[in-house]
This record gives C-alpha cells, sequence and structure tokens, in this order.
C-alpha cells in the first residue's frame, strides 16, 4: 500500500480550528489503549471537550490513512511508517495542551496507558462492530493482532515505567488530579 506522502508544515490554521472544539490545557496529556478500550465512546460522550479522539485528528491531518483503506492489514511496514507520522501529530497536539488518546504509536511515550481486561476488549469490539456503527479499528477477525497490540503497548509500563490501568476513567483521574 502506499501512503499518500505527508508535508509538515506550521499546522497553525489545523490547530487553530482544533482549539474552536475541544480545550487546551497548561500541560497537554496523551493515554494510549489497544482498539477497543472506549476512546470514541468515551469522547463523544464527555461532558466538556477536554479529551481529543486521536483518530478524528489522526485522520483530519493525514497522518492516518481513511478508515477504508484498512490500513492496520497492510502488514508491518505500513503500520511502522503510519505510526511514525501518527506519532509526530500526537506530539504536536501535546505540545499545544491538548488531551489526546489513541492507540497508535511508535516512540511518542504517553503520559498513561490502558489496557482493559481481554473480555472487556473482545466485547467492545464484537459489540461495536455488530452495530452498525463500525468506524474501523480491529473487528472479531484481528484477536491475534490485539494480543500483539497489547503486548506492544505494555512494555511502555514493564520497560519504561508508564502508569497502566484498566478504565480510561482511572487514567484520566490519575493524569488530572
Amino acid at each position: 500500500m502506499n501512503l499518500d506522502p505527508v508535508i509538515f508544515c506550521g499546522g497553525e490554521d489545523f490547530f487553530d480550528n482544533l482549539a474552536k472544539k475541544y480545550k487546551t490545557h497548561q500541560k497537554g496529556l496523551f493515554i494510549m489503549t489497544p482498539s477497543g478500550a472506549g476512546k470514541t465512546y468515551f469522547c463523544k460522550r464527555q461532558s466538556e471537550p477536554d479529551w481529543l479522539d486521536g483518530d478524528e485528528v489522526l485522520i483530519a491531518s493525514g497522518a492516518q490513512p481513511k478508515v477504508e483503506d484498512k490500513w492496520w492489514d497492510q502488514g508491518v511496514p505500513v503500520i511502522e511508517r503510519v505510526e511514525q507520522r501518527c506519532d509526530v501529530i500526537t506530539q504536536q497536539c501535546v505540545d499545544r495542551g491538548f488531551w489526546i488518546m489513541n492507540s497508535i504509536n511508535f516512540w511518542l511515550k504517553p503520559d498513561a496507558i490502558v489496557i482493559p481486561e481481554w473480555d472487556v476488549l473482545v466485547s467492545n469490539i464484537h459489540k461495536r462492530q455488530k452495530s452498525g456503527n463500525y468506524v474501523g479499528g480491529l473487528t472479531d477477525s484481528h484477536h491475534e493482532q490485539l494480543k500483539i497490540s497489547i503486548r506492544i503497548i505494555s512494555e511502555w509500563n514493564t520497560k519504561h515505567g508508564v502508569p497502566q490501568f484498566k478504565s480510561i476513567k482511572e487514567a484520566i483521574e490519575h493524569l488530572t488530579s
């Protein structure tokens, strides 16, 4: 799969428009989770627009291909290229005081990771897929890929000391209290 080229520029219009929709904070934050942890669900239902759903921002910026491209099924070289591009945009969001959560990461150290119980992840993925509102990400046929993702995300805790939580709510309470 050929990815659309990325041209890096100031992006001030992009981030100014993002700031019209979401709050910025004195310190930006990044929470990383595997697919199915509830990022989109949480972000759509938050009472204040504090947290950005990374997929929305990463697709809008061009760093992440559109869902229809199913880039996560294109093999490790494509996945790693997308992850690296997304890290740049995530870092730019954090630098500008946004709070963002996503599942895509290559080198950018998160402030917290969330890894729900396996049964919760599988159930959420199944519900999302069957709801008719599926917007991308791993499906019921991606359990092995999900296990690999969890192992990689867990290494942020075991190798780098990033705090790990079972729920998005717990991670947010830890980071914002």
